[in-house]
């Protein structure tokens, strides 16, 4: 603004100084010529009185630079002090010599085309009838302001300086209480009254703004604590497929831990899945697909945003569906074991029966197959009531009258239980330590040590022992069962507590059992606030430790 001010200033001070130097030349010239017309009509005057006189020889002893011309009254030159007065043509056509006959005085003036020579007359009647004419030479105007050029252009220079700097100083003073306004607080400011509307309005509109940004802030604070607090990812996608918005959860849980605003989406998962939600969610469809990495499980959700019923982006739901998945897994997988360990007792039980229906079963032998079928059928109770069991537990369904429990007392219960079957697997049964409570309940801890204690019975050698220990550890009571049997290799220690999990299926067969009998300890060691812990080696035994917290 302070330029296109001085450059106003100055080309208008520049155009009216050029103005004033033409209008200068003018008066200059005119004055000029008005003067020397003065002074060739006194000079007329003087020589005419004396041509009058004197005659003729007057004039041959004037010595003037003007030129003197005497003309009879035909047009006859009858002298002429620069040239030959019988060579010259007739002047009675001249303008100031026929004025002078008709009016007593005439005066013109004519330039000459070659010589760039400006000549003033004078021409005065006498009496007799002649005329008395003065002449002047002088330069054109052209050839005036040319002599005057060099002052006039040093004039020029100077003046143009002068007004170059009082525009440089009248631009700034000008412009200076403009560029000093405070537009935080246009009311407080000092300057020029015509700006009062404006300032007015900088102020309105500096409230309106203030109060948008204010509004937008605290929207954008929302929007970022409630997305950043998010489990699920969120994923805000322009038309271009550059990524303008994205949660930590986003980047978490699609693995990546940073990406600048702005960059191509893409640049998050090169997946298949993740790439056919994110185009069809830019193709204006609905689009979902599992994404799966590193154990981790994602759901994604793709919708696109619509503004003026175009396509301006779109939004990306993750969804964190790992333990979904694995339950939906472990759902099918329990669902087929279920039905395994179902139909093996059901088909024998039904084997059995149809002999004997068919009368293919000697008498003698009935006995037998009914026990057959006895067996089968308890076996079947035994596995029904285990799974009910189990889904009481997942649905917390467990018994809450708590009560002071003595571990030490319930183990033994449990082993003296057990020392039947220890006895025909040739195993010893030993438990130390001491009493010991925790609060709890009772017969379902009874579970618990019974399981745990029957497992290392049916899993043992002969000739082998179990120990159990009922001891307090680091301020909490601790319950381990230790056996010398078979052991577990490493890569099936993490899953033995799973439902209808075998390590040695073949050798399961043989000792029997359900295989819901480590699901459920882990279910009431969790139910109860203690934590479970594994120890074993292949061929040297297992140890199955449960600790209560201080």
């Amino acid at each position: 603004m302070t330029r296109k001010i001085f450059r106003t200033i100055l080309l208008v001070g520049l155009a009216a100084l050029l103005l004033c130097a033409v209008l200068l030349c003018w008066a200059l010239v005119r004055h000029f010529t008005y003067r020397v017309l003065d002074e060739l009509e006194v000079e007329a005057r003087l020589a005419a009185r004396g041509v009058e006189l004197c005659g003729g020889d007057y004039l041959e002893g004037v010595d003037c630079p003007n030129r003197f011309t005497w003309i009879d009254a035909d047009g006859t030159v009858l002298f002429d002090s620069d040239a030959d007065a019988g060579a010259m043509e007739n002047h009675l056509e001249r303008q100031e010599v026929r004025q002078a006959l008709l009016t007593g005085r005439g005066q013109a003036s004519r330039v000459s085309g070659t010589l760039a020579v400006r000549t003033l007359y004078i021409a005065l009647s006498l009496e007799g009838g002649t005329v008395l004419r003065v002449a002047s030479r002088q330069r054109s105007v052209a050839q005036l302001l040319a002599g005057l050029i060099p002052s006039l252009l040093v004039i020029f220079l100077g003046t143009a300086l002068l007004a170059a700097l009082l525009a440089r100083k009248l631009a700034r003073g000008i412009s200076r209480p403009i560029l000093e306004l405070d537009l935080t607080r246009p009311e407080l400011c000092e300057t020029y009254e015509e700006l009062s509307p404006l300032l007015l309005r900088l102020r309105r509109q500096q409230e309106t703004i203030q109060t948008q940004m204010k509004e937008l802030r605290q929207r954008h604070e929302e929007f970022t604590a409630i997305t950043e607090n998010m489990g699920e990812g969120l994923l805000l996608i322009g038309k271009g497929a550059e990524l303008l918005s994205c949660n930590a959860s986003a980047l978490r849980l699609l693995g990546v831990e940073s990406i600048r605003p702005g960059e191509c989406v893409l640049g998050l998962s090169r997946a298949e899945p993740f790439r056919r939600v994110v185009d069809g969610a830019l193709s204006g469809r609905h689009s979902e697909a599992l994404l799966k990495r590193e154990g981790c499980c994602c759901q994604l959700l793709g919708n696109c945003v619509l503004h003026d019923g175009r396509v301006a982006g779109a939004v990306v739901a993750i969804l964190d569906v790992t333990e979904r998945e694995s339950r939906e897994s472990l759902r099918r997988e329990f669902t087929a074991n279920v039905s395994h360990e179902l139909k093996t007792p059901l088909t024998s039980i039904s084997g059995f029966a149809e002999l004997m229906k068919n009368g293919m079963v000697p008498q003698e032998t009935v006995p037998e197959f009914a026990g057959d079928i006895y067996r089968e059928a308890q076996r079947l109770i035994t596995l029904v009531e285990d799974i009910i069991h189990l889904s009481r537990l997942d649905e917390g369904a467990a018994p809450t009258d708590r009560q002071r429990v003595d571990l030490y007392e319930l183990a033994g219960e449990a082993l003296e239980r057990l020392a039947s079957a220890a006895a025909r697997m040739e195993v010893s049964l030993r438990l130390e330590g001491g009493s010991v409570e925790v609060e709890g309940v009772s017969h379902m801890l009874d579970e618990m040590i019974y399981n745990l204690a029957d497992n290392a019975i049916k899993y043992n050698r002969p000739g082998g022992s179990v120990t159990v220990t009922v001891d307090r550890a680091e301020g909490g009571a601790r319950l381990s069962v230790r056996d010398t049997g078979i052991g577990i290799p490493p890569a099936h220690q993490q899953r033995v507590f799973e439902r209808f999990y075998r390590v040695d299926k073949s050798h399961s067969k043989e000792v029997g059992g359900t295989g819901l009998g480590l699901s459920i300890v882990k279910h009431v060691a969790s139910y109860h606030g203690a934590a479970l812990e594994l120890e074993s080696r292949e061929g040297a035994g297992t140890a199955v430790t449960v600790r209560w917290q201080k």
